[in-house]
């Protein structure tokens, strides 16, 4: 990370991590109950968006949104050598991304444009500093981040648009979904095999994971052109075929990864669970387009094994790394991921059973918001208070 003498402000707003990912981790928290609630009909929104749309609209720009962004606001300084962006500027987009989350939930009530502008320009201002950074820094080969940011934004905008002609959201959740899913295609190819080969060096391991090739730039290729299919034709056969390679593809990608030797590395093998979500859903997915499966099962495992287990195993890594903290996932931690990487299939494949008296949907809830409980318990001490010592972070996001 670059230093050199700024101003002073509080932790909070010294890095884009810290404020990005408390913002988060208590969204996780609240929002699914307050999804439950709605959806069991005992609360009403006045926002723009029907019920299920508000829901898969907050998670996917409202709880990733916020993920990423703090993300790259602490990884674009690794690359490009500048200095992160901190202080009344990062206050400045949290509050925007705020705004976003109270507009879309009719606080105050707005027109749909209204609503539109406010929420989309959180996206918007993060494509745009980030664009300045990379190019300031001459880092021309990330400029590929870009991309799906890029994409992030029209999915919202579309989104937004739908509902406004259409009254409900179509092809902007399953973009907005594409958008995410390629980032962690792209950047937990990159994190997952490169903190697992410097594990498995220090244990001493010959073995190590396969270095980026041909096959991985395949793999995102695949992965690519079936999501683009999935996000404008889902029930069709050719789009089936397209995600069941990119599934195998990525489950072959995986194994070149080496995680089987990560289990006794909690915070390694929760990046190889997490990702693993990703084929997994792919294949679901595909099993949607043939008629096989309902739609929802690919798109929950998508959604909260992939989406959500690798924001949260990305959070406490970079948490633990950049605030001076051992690599050392802890039990707390740990269960806390076992739990939100549980709510997946149990969402996915058990929404019309009874568990404990709980249906699916609502044990798949309770996973969840437990699970982001105990991660906010560790996280947010870590986020609002300053480095536990004064050596340098020991871990970078990318």
């Amino acid at each position: 990370m670059p230093t050199r003498a700024t101003a002073p402000c509080p932790p909070l707003l010294s890095h884009g991590f810290r404020t990005f990912f408390l913002a988060a981790t208590l969204f996780a928290i609240a929002v699914v109950p307050l999804w439950f609630a709605v959806w069991r009909g005992d609360v009403n929104l006045g926002g723009p968006f029907p019920p299920l749309d508000w829901h898969v609209h907050e998670m996917i720009f409202g709880y990733a949104g916020a993920v990423i962004a703090g993300f790259l606001f602490t990884a674009v300084p690794n690359w490009t050598g500048r200095m992160p962006i901190r202080g009344w500027p990062l206050m400045l987009l949290a509050l925007l991304w705020l705004a976003g989350r109270l507009a879309v939930a009719g606080l105050p009530p707005l027109p749909p444009l209204a609503v539109m502008a406010v929420d989309a320009a959180f996206l918007a201002a993060i494509a745009l500093m980030i664009l300045v950074e990379i190019v300031a820094g001459r880092n021309w080969r990330n400029l590929k981040v870009m991309v799906p940011v890029l994409l992030l934004l029209a999915a919202n905008v579309t989104f937004h648009a739908e509902t406004m002609i259409e009254g409900t959201s179509d092809i902007g959740r399953r973009l907005g979904l594409t958008a995410v899913l390629f980032l962690i295609m792209l950047i937990g190819g990159r994190i997952v095999p490169s903190f697992t080969r410097n594990w498995l060096v220090r244990q001493g391991s010959p073995s190590l994971p396969a270095p980026f090739s041909r096959f991985d730039a395949a793999c995102l290729v695949a992965g690519a052109l079936a999501l683009a299919a999935w996000t404008v034709a889902p029930a069709y056969a050719p789009t089936g075929a397209l995600l069941a390679l990119a599934g195998l593809l990525h489950l072959l990608r995986l194994a070149r990864w080496r995680g089987a030797a990560s289990w006794r590395s909690p915070l390694l093998a929760m990046l190889h669970l997490a990702y693993l979500f990703l084929p997994l859903g792919l294949l679901a997915t595909a099993a949607g387009a043939f008629g096989l499966t309902p739609a929802a099962t690919g798109t929950h495992l998508l959604g909260i094994g992939a989406i959500g287990g690798m924001t949260v195993a990305v959070m406490i890594r970079a948490s633990k790394g950049h605030t001076g903290r051992p690599l050392e996932a802890g039990a707390i931690l740990t269960v806390g991921f076992v739990l939100i990487l549980a709510a997946a299939p149990v969402r996915a494949f058990m929404a019309g059973q009874a568990v404990l008296g709980l249906d699916g949907v609502a044990l798949a809830a309770l996973l969840w918001t437990l699970g982001f409980a105990a991660v906010a318990l560790r996280l947010a001490p870590w986020l609002v208070t300053p480095n536990s010592d004064r050596r340098r972070p020991t871990a970078a996001p990318a």
